[in-house]
């Protein structure tokens, strides 16, 4: 079962090539960490603040692209850790089908924080587990 998350920090660092975003559990205490790069630390933490962009970012584009093609975001879903890498899903509505898009999870929150209003985050219960040691 997929558990709900907030994005709680963003931790940009202008001397090391991995950034970190911690997400938390909305009804819990566990907090989950993912590095991501600097393009979509910058692209998350424009968006939290309300920075605006003279044009498009990437992840603009990709909200854009699936709403005029008459989609409707839904969810991101933290799925799976395999190798130490994490995969998600970006769940979208077309059609009256769920369609699931793979996405790496820092593109996927990037494009969570760009929506309006912005997407619910989960993350599934295995892959915390694995991360925090919990058995």
């Amino acid at each position: 079962m997929p558990v709900p998350m907030e994005l709680s920090r963003i931790i940009i660092s202008e001397v090391n090539d991995q950034q970190v975003i911690y997400l938390k559990e909305i009804d819990g205490e566990r907090t989950f960490p993912i590095l991501i790069g600097i393009f979509e630390a910058t692209s998350i933490d424009r968006r939290v603040k309300g920075y605006p962009s003279p044009r498009p970012l990437t992840h603009d584009l990709i909200v854009s692209v699936v709403e005029n093609l008459g989609g409707e975001f839904q969810d991101v879903v933290i799925s799976e850790l395999k190798d130490h890498t994490y995969f998600a899903r970006l769940r979208v509505r077309h059609d009256g089908e769920l369609v699931e898009i793979d996405a790496r999870p820092s593109d996927a929150i990037a494009v969570a924080v760009t929506c309006d209003p912005m997407l619910p985050i989960f993350v599934n219960e295995d892959v915390l587990n694995d991360v925090l040691g919990e058995q």
